[in-house]
């Protein structure tokens, strides 16, 4: 019974932990012209500050991941989930107080540090708590709750000041914290806590090139999933130009309906890969629709905002697999490397939209913006067929082992 209540406590405290990791790394996005008009940022200089800031908390995750998922093998995963959580809410409410460029950029750096450690930590310690035959149910709350978090963060972001959205996102994350009451470190955690093993160390991945190309093939599953945030909702006014729409497309708007889409998309691509004890072929069906979903958006003409919507959230459902690739991740490693491949694969796939935007731009001037997303698109979503060809079937998998 105790066991069963530290189980459900884990997925509450885990769920809401990446909702407001999700609200905080969407909340910019949404609030990102409000609040540097406030502190006194030119109308000229509103998106190549906005993109500052953004690239500040992108190398912030990128690190935060490194570190973070080493340390939640060497210290614990529950160490890493709380002190991460405790970390992005004090830069959200430091972030209500700026009034400075640099300032700013500053709590967006550590504040991303902080966004890169909880959803690797969280789905480690569900994924090693529950039962191989059950485990992906909680993986799968985890992530559908969690994303609802940009939702929250849209609405928010609209209704309130900017610095009211900040103070909301961190007030959650520190209630968040008296949860960590009852919850219990993982055991198969602390069967290793005190054996002589190498934990966390990140060169156990690159010294051996089988475990090499799975941290590579788990990394880039996700691919298509960043190129449709990123690029066709991001863009989303220039698409609406280049589609004839009959509005104007808003990108905020867009996320709101894409991330509902990504949250529904979990439940649905978690509970069928429970249903049909697979994770590869459900991401494989999840393709073929990121595929058609692509397509749809992008030969579009003359759309109205009620499309728009409802092509946002086909998109969203499409690529939600969001939760089976982290699973998959935390699936194929052993216990003194899993909290660092689970924390830094995800982060690592966010940091892949520099490439991807970077390609889309280079496309862009010969090819045209549709035809441009078109070749990128389609790349990403090849890459991530053959990455999750390439992996060994894990749903039942006993983790209960180690890499030498």
């Amino acid at each position: 019974m105790n066991n069963n209540k530290n189980v459900v406590l884990l997925i509450i405290v885990a769920s809401l932990g990446y909702f407001v990791d999700i609200y905080d790394l969407v909340l910019f996005s949404v609030i990102r012209v409000q609040s540097l008009k406030a502190i006194g940022v030119a109308e000229d200089d509103l998106l190549s500050v906005g993109v500052k800031l953004m690239n500040a908390q992108m190398i912030g995750m990128l690190i935060g991941g490194i570190v973070w998922g080493i340390l939640g093998d060497k210290l614990g995963r529950l160490k890493v989930l709380f002190g991460s959580i405790l970390m992005y809410s004090l830069a959200n409410i430091a972030n209500g107080f700026v009034t400075d460029v640099n300032i700013y950029a500053v709590v967006r750096f550590i504040a991303g540090v902080g966004l890169a450690g909880e959803l690797g930590a969280g789905i480690t310690l569900v994924a090693e708590t529950m039962s191989a035959k059950n485990r992906g149910y909680g993986t799968m709350i985890v992530a559908a709750v969690g994303l609802l978090g940009a939702v929250v963060a849209g609405l928010v972001g609209d209704e309130f000041a900017w610095q009211t959205a900040y103070f909301v996102g961190g007030g959650m994350g520190l209630v968040l914290l008296v949860l960590r009451l009852g919850v219990m470190e993982s055991g198969l955690y602390k069967n290793i806590e005190h054996k002589d093993v190498s934990k966390g160390n990140i060169l156990l991945i690159f010294n051996n090139w089988h475990r090499f190309k799975k941290y590579i093939n788990c990394t880039l599953i996700a691919l298509p999933t960043w190129f449709v945030v990123g690029i066709l909702i991001t863009f989303a006014p220039e698409f609406g130009k280049a589609m004839g729409a009959t509005a104007p497309l808003s990108a905020g708007e867009g996320i709101l309906f894409t991330y509902l889409g990504i949250s529904l998309g979990d439940l649905i691509s978690g509970f069928l890969s429970q249903l049909f004890k697979t994770r590869k072929k459900i991401v494989i069906v999840f393709l073929f629709a990121t595929l058609c979903s692509v397509l749809l958006y992008l030969f579009s003409k003359g759309i109205d905002v009620t499309t728009y919507r409802i092509l946002c959230v086909l998109l969203g459902i499409s690529t939600g697999f969001w939760v089976i690739f982290v699973t998959i991740a935390a699936e194929q490693f052993g216990t003194n490397l899993r909290s660092t491949v689970t924390t830094t694969v995800p982060n690592f796939i966010r940091g892949s939209l520099v490439l991807i935007t970077l390609s889309f731009e280079w496309l862009k001037t010969p090819f045209g913006i549709i035809n441009s997303a078109l070749i990128v698109g389609i790349s990403t979503i090849v890459i991530a067929f053959l990455s999750v060809y390439n992996l060994e079937e894990t749903y039942g998998k006993d983790l209960n082992y180690v890499e030498e």
